[in-house]
């Protein structure tokens, strides 16, 4: 990839390739916000399929008022989410998140309990412990539940920033959340809701709501738009090189930040051309290959 590929002040962009050596060319200090959301290294093909159903008289199905319905399988999107060794892959990418952060930006890694104790050795030891911010629990309550152990139901996300005395932070532009007690405060309290703390209770991508795309690990927009509104302003660059279904990407488009967005997985791009590419207007990103 050429180094004048990308460079802040163009167009919003999404790179198709290899992130590494893309990252490698991307310019110093570069973005106010990394958010990395990478594989979890769960072992296991990660997997998600489409299903839709619609009325046939050859159906398979009986359903209301005796009607016959045909279930149609779409398309089957995947990826391999299992390394021999995780953190050789990992590492040497958070070391670029590091170097392409501003010195007042934050960085948001999205792991879950696998890996994220790893995390946060390897971050302290590059960023600082003193870097060190937030562990954000983001907890949900929905699929499936064990019954020979407590059900995991929350990812952990570890913020950090660049430099401990000149990060923004602008806790006042982040969405509220209502009281889990409203009648202890007063009428106006409850009515404009708490700022959020560490834990998010936040529902998952409903499975049948209009956000779905039907990439596999497609993260709420949510989350992803509380951390925009807190840890950047508008104008300002932001980056995600394990983009997935490109939510960086709506969010930052939504409240008026620029984007670079980076994936290798061709279905990834496929989610995002879809998502990000209708329409003509000044957030339409430009479609590289790196």
């Amino acid at each position: 990839m050429s180094s004048r590929l990308w460079a802040p002040g163009g167009p919003n962009t999404v790179i198709e390739g290899d992130n590494l050596p893309v990252l490698e060319q991307l310019p110093e200090a570069a973005f106010q916000m990394i958010y990395l959301d990478p594989p979890f290294n769960t072992g296991r093909t990660q997997r998600r399929q489409t299903i839709t159903t619609v009325r046939s008289q050859e159906g398979d199905r009986v359903g209301f008022k005796g009607r016959s319905y045909q279930t149609l399988k779409g398309t089957l999107s995947a990826y391999d989410d299992s390394f021999a060794d995780y953190w050789e892959f990992l590492a040497p990418r958070l070391e670029q998140a590091w170097r392409l952060l501003a010195e007042t930006g934050t960085l948001y890694l999205h792991l879950d309990y696998r890996e994220v104790h790893y995390a946060k050795v390897l971050l302290d030891a590059l960023f600082g412990r003193e870097c060190f911010l937030n562990e954000i629990i983001w907890a949900y309550d929905y699929g499936a539940r064990s019954t020979r152990k407590w059900p995991t139901k929350h990812d952990t996300i570890l913020v950090y920033v660049k430099d401990p005395k000149r990060y923004w932070f602008n806790s006042q532009e982040v969405d509220r959340e209502p009281y889990m007690a409203p009648g202890l405060v007063t009428p106006e309290k409850a009515a404009r809701g708490k700022l959020p703390t560490d834990v998010w209770w936040h529902t998952i991508v409903s499975p049948n709501g209009r956000e779905k795309t039907g990439y596999p690990t497609q993260k709420p927009l949510g989350i992803i738009r509380r951390m925009l509104a807190a840890s950047s302003r508008p104008g300002d660059w932001v980056l995600d090189f394990f983009s997935g279904s490109g939510t960086l990407g709506v969010a930052a488009a939504e409240l008026g930040r620029r984007y670079l967005l980076i994936d290798q997985n061709p279905e990834a791009i496929a989610v995002m051309r879809r998502r990000l590419g209708a329409g003509q207007n000044e957030a339409t990103p430009q479609f590289l290959q790196a």
